[in-house]
């Protein structure tokens, strides 16, 4: 039996082989990789979905290899692109969820090896979940993550790039790259994910289907990248490798978004390859996976493949070839991370697919695409072979716990009492930890991001209690609801669920961040300082920690050394423009108008979205009396962030003091729909009698 199955592993593992067609390589051409976000297989022209129009994906396809059963390892974005850019899977690198883990610096990737061979290499990406902390930054001579990093609500939104902008910011920098030179460039473009808010004219075509009407506007913003290429203008050949890093359920199986399962319609995505010189016009069947992707560059560029990976390449296939057939592993372990449920792992092999949940779950593909009939009770033998064939692929698998602190850390993080909440790794989950027990659930804390967007404050909060009520210990949701008491103006409150969230998950810097950014909002500085404080020592600690710890120094007038922890979150993350921002604030405070403005303009050529930059470069002019510029400044803060209620406090009081209450109603309505009452209580009284006594 043990001979046997070591048979039936190394045919599931064995590189590719057979088949005799040709494979063609070419040492000088360019390699271009595209990875479009939350990209279903089904959601392009190309396979088949006369719902949506992309005319440049479906180009490419028709022009290159299409791989019909190209899937990915895992549901999320950063540990997605950590299986692409390396050739290995996630039990191997390391990095299991978007937060509380860095890509680590001992695997190669595609940037670092060819950089080795010469290339020069840049990345252009759209979203936080791959911020240069995160680590991918290793091999490129240029990460360009500049998309806006000063958006407070980091619990329900994202801060993304327009694709537009992330690809005209890729082509000039490749149009600087020397002819002599050979280019690898990594283009991530993030707009299918959700919220779905596609602009015109996609918006209006695409009004029942907005999630086509986002991967429509995608693929019209690689048009200007892929029109050279694909005409053939190049002066050099460019590779061009296109897939998604994981798909979208859209309600398939009642989830609406991804992160939670691991059905087809997360881990089935679109992969073409594109390079006429090299390949014809072919659609390949067989099953591929994303860590083939690298092994599949290096190969076609001549080079050779390191020996410690999970992928092979698929040249052969590509060239009208045969590949010994291949397992597929893939996991989701967002909500055991982050929630405490049962984690998912499973593994493909042929048509058959395993899910390792408390509740076990088996289909074949061939005859079941929508996974609508489990089989795993009625073929008990192939449940167990896929089980082995799981447990030999995880051998050097180690628990998927998202801690980076060192043993000092720790000890001081217990020392201050702070590990005393801690939930303990569960070794064991039953059938009431499955996701499938707990999809409503799932649905329910969607339902709350949904209430918040849609501008129901109290409603979110509701629902958001009732979550925490029926799992109170999900840190996930105590982070959620914080957000929303925060947003309230309930301090008290919000401080309360994000202790709670922070004693459950003391590794998370990013829980961290936010908790010390609420104690100091809530007028216990002194109290986040404590708390931050070891996070800070850490030898690379989270950049919005240390703007975090750094607001809570200025609140109690340590500002030079509220100065020098900026000047470090700088260093570390130089695409964020916030800690510039927190200086000016300092010297603000200060009385230092000269450095303030300074830091203020600094900020904004390094993002110039922020809005609280242009609120203090409005302040700075007001107090000059150049009230045209203050007017100026604050209306582009009101427009970039239509919810800052100081801000629009500011327009209203200085348009009556200039004598223009016409344009002030509307300042001033919109500040009593947003300035929490709590808060605001005495300006809100007095806005509220000024527009009663002024009507039109």
């Amino acid at each position: 039996m043990r001979a046997a199955f070591a048979v039936i592993l190394a045919a599931a593992l064995l590189p590719a082989c057979g088949g005799s067609a040709p494979a063609r390589r070419d040492a000088s051409q360019n390699v271009l990789l595209i990875t479009i976000d939350t990209l279903r297989a089904d959601a392009i022209g190309a396979s088949g979905n006369r719902s949506v129009s992309t005319p440049w994906i479906d180009r490419l396809a028709a022009g290159g290899v299409r791989f019909t059963a190209a899937h990915a390892s895992t549901v999320v974005t950063l540990p997605s692109h950590a299986n692409i850019l390396s050739g290995v899977y996630p039990f191997r690198h390391g990095v299991r969820e978007n937060a509380g883990f860095r890509f680590p610096a001992h695997v190669d990737t595609l940037a670092t090896i060819l950089k080795a061979r010469g290339y020069r290499t840049a990345a252009f990406v759209s979203a936080f979940p791959l911020d240069a902390r995160f680590g991918l930054t290793r091999g490129f001579d240029v990460y360009d993550d500049r998309f806006p990093k000063g958006e407070a609500n980091v619990a329900f939104r994202v801060p993304e790039r327009r694709g537009a902008d992330t690809v005209a910011a890729a082509l000039k920098w490749i149009a600087d790259v020397p002819a002599a030179n050979r280019w690898f460039v990594w283009l991530h473009l993030y707009e299918p994910h959700f919220p779905y808010t596609p602009p015109e004219p996609y918006a209006s075509r695409y009004r029942d289907a907005p999630y086509l009407g986002e991967v429509s506007a995608t693929d019209a913003a690689l048009g200007p990248l892929l029109q050279p290429i694909v005409d053939g203008q190049s002066t050099r050949p460019t590779l061009v490798v296109l897939t998604g890093d994981h798909g979208e359920s859209l309600g398939e199986h009642r989830e609406m978004t991804h992160g939670l399962f691991a059905y087809e319609g997360t881990l089935h995505v679109p992969l073409v390859i594109y390079q006429p010189r090299l390949f014809r016009s072919l659609v390949v069947v067989e099953p591929v996976r994303h860590v083939d992707i690298l092994p599949t560059v290096l190969d076609a560029i001549g080079a050779p493949l390191p020996t410690a990976l999970d992928g092979r390449s698929l040249l052969a296939l590509a060239a009208g070839g045969a590949a010994a057939p291949a397992a597929t592993y893939f996991e989701s372990l967002s909500a055991s991370i982050n929630r405490g449920w049962a984690p998912l792992y499973g593994v493909s092999r042929g048509s058959l697919k395993y899910i390792d949940l408390p509740i076990p779950e088996l289909y074949d593909l061939a005859v079941d695409a929508t996974e609508s009939h489990d089989l795993a009770p009625s073929r008990p033998g192939d449940v167990r072979e896929l089980q082995r064939l799981l447990a030999a692929l995880r051998a050097e698998d180690r628990p998927a716990v998202p801690a980076r602190e060192n043993a000092d850390t720790r000890e001081q993080l217990r020392s201050l009492g702070y590990l005393a909440g801690t939930a303990a790794a569960k070794t064991h989950y039953t059938e009431a930890d499955d996701p499938k027990r707990l999809i409503e659930i799932d649905r329910e804390i969607d339902d709350v991001v949904s209430r918040y967007q849609r501008g129901d404050l109290r409603g979110a909060i509701a629902l958001g209690e009732r979550v925490v009520q029926q799992r109170p210990d999900m840190p996930l949701s105590l982070v959620h609801l914080a957000f929303l008491y925060n947003e309230a103006g309930d301090h008290v409150r919000a401080v309360a669920a994000i202790r709670r969230a922070l004693d459950l998950n003391p590794a998370a810097q990013d829980v961290a961040a936010l908790a010390g950014a609420y104690l100091t909002e809530a007028g216990l500085p002194d109290e986040a300082i404590t708390r931050l404080a070891p996070y800070v020592r850490e030898a690379q600690p989270d950049a919005d920690v240390l703007i975090a710890y750094g607001v809570a120094l200025a609140s109690v007038r340590r500002t030079r050394e509220a100065l020098d922890i900026f000047a470090r979150a700088r260093a570390l993350d130089p695409g964020n423009g916030l800690p510039l921002v927190d200086a000016a604030t300092v010297y603000l405070m200060t009385g230092d108008r000269e450095r303030a403005s300074a830091a203020f303009a600094d900020a904004l050529s390094v993002d110039p979205t922020l809005a609280r930059a242009h609120n203090g470069l409005g302040v700075i002019a007001a107090e000059r009396k150049d009230y045209q510029a203050a007017l100026d400044h604050w209306q582009r803060a009101a427009a970039l962030d239509p919810r800052d209620y100081q801000t629009l406090f500011n327009l209203g009081d200085l348009l009556i003091r200039l004598g223009r209450p016409s344009e002030a109603r509307r300042y001033w309505e919109r500040y009593l729909a947003t300035a929490p009452p709590a808060l605001e209580a005495s300006d809100r009284e007095r806005v509220r009698k000024w527009l009663t006594s002024n009507r039109p």
